[in-house]
């Protein structure tokens, strides 16, 4: 059989088109660029198999702490993370661009004021004079705070040094600091190791509060992702309190920790999301305020513009 040029040609140009029309429309995955503090939320997912069937991938950052997530997010190298109340507070009064999209609630237990076992200090009162590490903003300098007011001390009558949690957990091993101020997994870490012991917990000072957060800019280009990354984590933090031996093996290797750190700090905080509610802000609001009676705030922060309630949850 013979094909003349001109059906070869209209046939060439055929299977050509056929083979462009997929590339010319296909579109590329969105990319959630995720923020994560040792660790926590991708153990969390992938320890529960949570990310099947995603229709975006995931570029994950991790960071030793609050702080550090913070201006991450501000910078635009997250789109969202998870932050504790007294950072967040922190963050969005220096104006980063942020939205409190998801809440959880802890036992506070274990953000605490840890001092090393042979100590003679036994109670907050303790305190006064004393040297105490934590990072600036966090939930261990509001422990701080709180822990220091609970025995009618102000700020000015201890020695507060800010420093990041590795930094902080040297100086206390060394004596350059009396006391640490801190929170899991760096409790549970320094509590199984034998390099510490609570001073003051964090119950009765702290609320437990945990936001996922998430940038102006995300919420605006990628409100769908986040919604489901969202659900997937609610999901998720179900499933490892029904396998805990499991969930804590994970946690333990993505991490890096001594899988009875993992145990202890994961089965003590009994973690569990909740929806954003009028209880959750009006909460918030009292620790802003508490900030500004403390004069780390310059103005009064109204945390209700702060939360995106249009993210419901469902386990």
């Amino acid at each position: 059989m013979t094909i003349d040029r001109r059906q070869f040609l209209h046939a060439a140009s055929a299977v050509a088109l056929a083979g462009a029309l997929p590339t010319a429309h296909a579109q590329p995955r969105p990319v959630l660029k995720a923020g994560d503090q040792k660790g926590g939320l991708r153990a969390l997912l992938e320890s529960a198999d949570a990310l099947k069937g995603l229709t975006y991938d995931i570029q994950w950052t991790e960071f030793p702490a609050a702080a550090p997530l913070a201006e991450a997010l501000n910078a635009g190298a997250v789109d969202s993370g998870p932050i504790g109340d007294a950072p967040a507070i922190f963050a969005l009064a220096a104006g980063t661009r942020i939205r409190l999209i998801g809440a959880n609630r802890s036992d506070p237990y274990g953000t605490a004021v840890l001092v090393r076992p042979d100590s003679p200090l036994r109670s907050a009162a303790d305190l006064k004079g004393r040297r105490i590490g934590t990072n600036r903003g966090s939930i261990g300098h509001f422990v701080t705070l709180k822990a220091l007011a609970s025995a009618g001390l102000k700020p000015e009558d201890a020695d507060i040094r800010f420093l990041p949690p590795a930094d902080a957990k040297l100086a206390l091993t060394n004596g350059s600091v009396d006391a640490w101020a801190t929170w899991e997994p760096y409790t549970a870490m320094a509590e199984t190791s034998g390099h510490a012991r609570v001073l003051v917990s964090g119950r009765g000072l702290w609320s437990g509060l945990s936001y996922l957060a998430a940038t102006d800019t995300a919420l605006a280009t990628k409100r769908a992702v986040l919604a489901d990354f969202l659900q997937r984590v609610v999901r998720a933090q179900v499933w490892s309190y029904q396998h805990v031996p499991e969930f804590s093996a994970t946690l333990a290797r993505i991490i890096g920790i001594p899988p009875e750190a993992a145990r202890l700090q994961f089965e003590r905080r009994r973690t569990r999301w909740q929806a954003i509610d009028a209880e959750v802000v009006a909460i918030q609001q009292q620790t802003a305020d508490f900030y500004l009676q403390a004069g780390l705030l310059k103005q009064r922060l109204d945390v209700a513009a702060t939360f995106d309630r249009n993210f419901p949850l469902t386990a």
